[in-house]
This record gives C-alpha cells, sequence and structure tokens, in this order.
C-alpha cells in the first residue's frame, strides 16, 4: 500500500446540484486524478428542507459507488 502526501487543504465551497439541491462541496471541481479514487465529496447538512427537497432526477451511477454517511436524521434513497 502507498501513502500519498496532502497536496493541499480548501474550504468547501457552495454549489448547487440535481434540480437545486444546495450543498458544500469539499472536492470533486477541477481535476479528478488529484482525487483518485474518489470523484467529489459533498456535504449536504441543512435544516432548511427548501434547500434539498427538490432532489435529483433520476441519472446513471455507472463504474461509480455513492456512499451516504449520516450524521444526524435520516436519508432516503429512492
Amino acid at each position: 500500500m502507498s501513502i500519498r502526501p496532502v497536496k493541499r487543504i480548501t474550504q468547501a465551497q457552495p454549489t448547487m446540484e440535481g434540480a437545486g439541491v444546495h450543498l458544500r462541496r469539499a472536492f470533486g471541481f477541477g481535476d479528478p486524478s488529484e482525487f483518485d479514487p474518489f470523484l467529489m465529496l459533498d456535504d449536504f447538512r441543512n435544516d432548511d428542507p427548501r434547500r434539498y427537497a427538490a432532489g435529483f432526477p433520476w441519472h446513471p451511477h455507472r463504474g461509480i459507488e455513492t456512499i451516504t454517511y449520516v450524521l444526524a436524521g435520516n436519508v432516503s434513497h429512492s
């Protein structure tokens, strides 16, 4: 197993995805090879349902695995 050094520390950036879901993206902008094997890391933390209730229209996840890590509350994947 090889260990890679930390290249830089950055702050998550506010952005919107899907049908207008507000989130903060820690990484996933720019060159994906910097984060290989990961593609992106999004933080959906929000207490206002209007900022996430629209969700994400159907889209395929081919060749990737989605991981959801719930810190509090609940989530439903359909």
